[in-house]
Formats: C-alpha cells, sequence, structure tokens
C-alpha cells in the first residue's frame, strides 16, 4: 500500500492511498465467503457457493464493494499511522478506482480535519497578575450572618407581609377558566424570586387569612409560557428570628466555646477559599496568555457541527445573534482543548488509576450519584476514555501553571501550593470545585416548613432552582456543624440538634472518611479497566 499527504489548510488534510490488488485479494476472498453464507443456492450447502457462480448470480461489482467496505477502514488506519495524521472527527471518503477488472487496484482519497501543528512556548517565561487575597471584617460579617440564618427560628406575627417574611400560601394556576395546578401549605420566603413572577408582589401586603389573584407566565410543564390566572391564599406570616452572637451562639453552631474562635476560624475559612480563588484566576490567566500568543487555527467543520447540535438542543437555529456568540465560545473551547491535547503529548502526561477515581468520585458527587453507579454507567456509554482526555489536560494545564509564574498586584510572588494542600477532607473538595470554577458559596437553609414546602412549590410552574440546590450541598464550613433544620420558636428540641451534631463532629467526621474509602474502592475496577486499556 502506498499513501501520501497532502496539507489543505492548517487543520485539514488529504490522504491518497493506492492498494494493489494482491494486497485486496484477502478482502476479496472474505467477500466471496461473507456472501456466500448469505445466500442459499439449490445444490450448494450454506458458505460452499462457488465464487465464479456468486459472480454470476450477484455480479462482480457487488462482491468488489462487499471487499471494499471491509478493507476500507483497515486501509484509511493504517495510512492515518503511516502517515503520522492526528485525524480529528470522521473522514470524506471518495473511491478514484474501483478494481472491477482482475489484477486492478484500489484508489481512494480521504480528506479529514486534524489537530494542527503548535510550537509550544517555555512554560517558564510565562507571567500572570491576579488579584491579592484580602479578608476584609465584611467577609466574616457575611459568613456570621449567614450561620444565624441556619439557625434562627420563625416567629408567627399578626401584620401584613412585607419582603423578608415567610409566608405559607395555597397557590393555584388557571387557564381560560381550568385549573391547571395547585399547590397547599407551600413555604416561602418574600423576595426570595424562587417561585412565580409575580408572587412577591403579589403576597407583599397581605394578612393571614387574605388571598389575591395576579397574572404570571408559567415556567414548567406543557403550558411552558403560557399566562396563567394565579390565586393565592396566606395561611401565616413568619419572622425570622436571629440569635444572638454570643458565645452560646458558637456553641451551637459549631465545636468552638467562644464567638471570638469561631469567627477566627472563619476568617482562615475566608482566606482558603480566597486563596483558592486566586489558584482559579491564576489558571484562567495562564490559559488565556497560551491562547493569545499561540493563535491556534480550530477547524471550522468541527466548530459548525458542535454550533448546530447546540442550537438545535435549544431549538434556537433561527437565532443569528445567539448563534454567533455560541460560535465564538466553542472556537475558544476546542482551541483550548487542541492546545491542551498538545501539552499531554509533548510532556507525556499520564493518568493514573488513583487520579482517575478521584475524577470519578468528584463527578458523582456534582450529579448526586453513587460514584459506583456513575462509573459503571460512563463505561457502559464507552465515555471513560473521554474522561481521562479530561483528567489529562487538567494535568497539562497544572503542569504549564506550576511553571509559569504568578504574581498578584502588588508584585508579590503567588504560592499556588498553599491553594491545595490544606489537610483536610472537605477542604480538599472544595478546592477541587475551585478548579473547575465554582463558587461554593454556602446558602442559607431555611425552616423546617419552608425546607419541606420547597418540592411541591416545583409542581406549581416554580422557576427552576437547580442551581440553588447545587450550590447549597457545598457547604463551605470547615469546624462549623452541619445546620438542623431550624425550628419554630415552640420547638426546643429541633433546637438541640445542632448542638448535638457539633458534639458529635469527629464520630461524622470518621463515618465520613469510611465512606469515601468505601467509595474509592467501588469506582476502582472501572477505573483500572480504563487505565489498563480494557
Amino acid at each position: 500500500m502506498k499513501s501520501a499527504v497532502e496539507n489543505l489548510t492548517p487543520t485539514r488534510v488529504k490522504l491518497t492511498v493506492d492498494v494493489t490488488a494482491d494486497e485486496l485479494k484477502p478482502s476479496i476472498e472474505k467477500a466471496y465467503t461473507t456472501i456466500g453464507s448469505q445466500v442459499q443456492i439449490p445444490g450448494f450447502r450454506k458458505g460452499k457457493v462457488p465464487a465464479k457462480l456468486i459472480e454470476q448470480r450477484f455480479g462482480r461489482a457487488a462482491v468488489i464493494q462487499e471487499a471494499v467496505n471491509e478493507a476500507l477502514p483497515e486501509l484509511y488506519t493504517n495510512a492515518i499511522v503511516e502517515n503520522d495524521v492526528k485525524v480529528l472527527g470522521q473522514p470524506e471518503v471518495d473511491i478514484t478506482e474501483f478494481p472491477l477488472e482482475d489484477g486492478a487496484g484500489l484508489s481512494f482519497t480521504a480528506e479529514v480535519d486534524i489537530r494542527p501543528e503548535i510550537t509550544l512556548p517555555a512554560f517558564d517565561t510565562l507571567e500572570v497578575e491576579v488579584e491579592p487575597i484580602e479578608v476584609s471584617d465584611a467577609d466574616i460579617d457575611e459568613r456570621i450572618a449567614e450561620l444565624r440564618e441556619r439557625f434562627g427560628t420563625l416567629e408567627s406575627v399578626e401584620r401584613k407581609a412585607k419582603k423578608g417574611d415567610f409566608v405559607t400560601i395555597d397557590l393555584s394556576a388557571t387557564i381560560d377558566g381550568n385549573e391547571i395546578d395547585a399547590v397547599s401549605g407551600v413555604s416561602y420566603e418574600i423576595g426570595s424570586g424562587t417561585m412565580l413572577d409575580g408572587l412577591d408582589e403579589a403576597l407583599t401586603g397581605l394578612k393571614a387569612g387574605e388571598e389575591t389573584t395576579f397574572t404570571s407566565p408559567l415556567a414548567g410543564g406543557e403550558h411552558e409560557g403560557e399566562n396563567a390566572e394565579c390565586t393565592v391564599k396566606v395561611e401565616s406570616v413568619k419572622v425570622r428570628e436571629l440569635p444572638e452572637l454570643d458565645d452560646e451562639f458558637a456553641q451551637l453552631a459549631s465545636s468552638f466555646d467562644t464567638i471570638d474562635e469561631l469567627k477566627a476560624d472563619l476568617r482562615g475559612e475566608v482566606e482558603r477559599t480566597k486563596r483558592f480563588e486566586q489558584g482559579v484566576q491564576a489558571r484562567d490567566k495562564v490559559l488565556e496568555v497560551l491562547l493569545e500568543q499561540l493563535d491556534i487555527p480550530v477547524p471550522e467543520s468541527i466548530v459548525t457541527e458542535e454550533v448546530t447540535n447546540h442550537l438545535e438542543g435549544e431549538n434556537r437555529l433561527d437565532d443569528d445573534e445567539h448563534r454567533a456568540e455560541v460560535t465564538e465560545s466553542t472556537r475558544q473551547q476546542v482551541a483550548t482543548q487542541l492546545l491542551l491535547d498538545e501539552i499531554v503529548e509533548k510532556h507525556e502526561i499520564q493518568v493514573g488509576q488513583d487520579e482517575l477515581i478521584e475524577y470519578l468520585i468528584m463527578s458523582a458527587q456534582q450529579y448526586g450519584m453513587d460514584p459506583n453507579t456513575f462509573a459503571q454507567a460512563l463505561d457502559a456509554q464507552g465515555q471513560v476514555p473521554a474522561i481521562m482526555g479530561e483528567v489529562a489536560r487538567r494535568k497539562a494545564l497544572a503542569t504549564v501553571l506550576e511553571s509559569a509564574t504568578v504574581k498578584d498586584t502588588a508584585g508579590n510572588v503567588v504560592d499556588l501550593n498553599a491553594a491545595v494542600d490544606t489537610g483536610d477532607d472537605e477542604d480538599e473538595a472544595q478546592a477541587a470545585d475551585a478548579a473547575d470554577g465554582e463558587n461554593a458559596t454556602p446558602v442559607a437553609s431555611e425552616d423546617a416548613d419552608a425546607d419541606a414546602a420547597d418540592k411541591p412549590a416545583k409542581k406549581a410552574a416554580a422557576k427552576k432552582t437547580t442551581t440553588k440546590k447545587a450550590a447549597s450541598k457545598k457547604t463551605a464550613t470547615k469546624k462549623v456543624a452541619a445546620p438542623a433544620e431550624a425550628a419554630d420558636a415552640d420547638s426546643a428540641e429541633a433546637a438541640e440538634k445542632p448542638a448535638k451534631k457539633a458534639a458529635a463532629k469527629k464520630t461524622a467526621a470518621k463515618k465520613t472518611a469510611t465512606k469515601t474509602a468505601a467509595k474509592k474502592t467501588a469506582a476502582k475496577k472501572t477505573a483500572k479497566k480504563a487505565v489498563d486499556g480494557e
């Protein structure tokens, strides 16, 4: 087999392949066998039909077509390997010589997108500037306020409802006189904006027992986007009473004895969080500098395909403005992937089993799935190699970041290692979130009524709050105990729960560590298969 490659553009080549008759002969013989096993001719056993008879019955063209179809993938692969072509996507194949005559060979061309040649700079020449770490009293006050809200209680009030109040409501929606949906006993914080548009305005000024109507577009279901006549009735109005900021509160909300100790720990926590954020900023800026310096050409066919799939999923194919935005974003993403893949190859970056396991566990947690189930699903879909590629790209970027010089705006060299090694599992999880560019901002949990009513609220065509719920799972407190569900003023038992949790923190931590180890073991088999190339 002879093959040659012609560069059409920096991201596309044309392969020309010539195959002799002798090289094609095994595929032709296999084609006779394949066709013979699929037909039944009187006087011959299945699979024993002579080649001449097959040609007479089906024609030589059919045999050669079968042979070419069978041989083409291997021939194309061999041409790629022979010419060291790093392909992207599927080729466009054109057969230029079809071997219909005895002794004739096969010739074909294949145009395919390739990974462009990228000349990497010396990473130690890269220098980026980030914002310095500054922990203010306002940052601490914000964390303290969040804690107080978590452990606040709800007190009923006999007045008109206003922003910030918690109300228990009955809600129904009708269209053309037909009730579409209805819920009752839903707890809602006025001003949160997590349900229907116009609900906050409708509730403001109402007392317990009063009701009103308003018009709002539905945000989900089969009537999504349609205007509905909504009726809301207030069952009760409550205000959140916050605990006093004293040593007793510190003992309730954490494992510390004094409020000063709690504040000191929160200061350290805020510093760690900002250090993670600083690391994310450094990562993004290093990547930005590399992309600006290299100006990587991107295969337009791949960009077009990705953009089309994206717009089809959103049903916005005719939105030219949005198409332009998605196209630019996609082009940037493809360029980034090409760059990182080049770094992976040039620096021979490998993905270890433990690294893959950690990534699978982290991803499973983000999706709220069991790591073993998540790993098995990826394996069944053939996605594990893609996951390994993603882990390799992360390592590639880390390699660049280790060599680059990072300074803050004050001129101080930033030690990014300090943003990683904290010695705390929860902090490591937070670091992982930061590496993904996500903000692990604690979200204050509501009282028991509000939390329980959150699910039925969604049925009433409420706004989607998936992002908020995901954020609430990433609580960035190190020694602060997980809050119990807030209780009403008359629920003293519920108020004791946080203190119990704080006292049992070490035991809980041990259980968490045990669970983490079990998760690693569960995902280990899938990771090993992927690393071993099975």
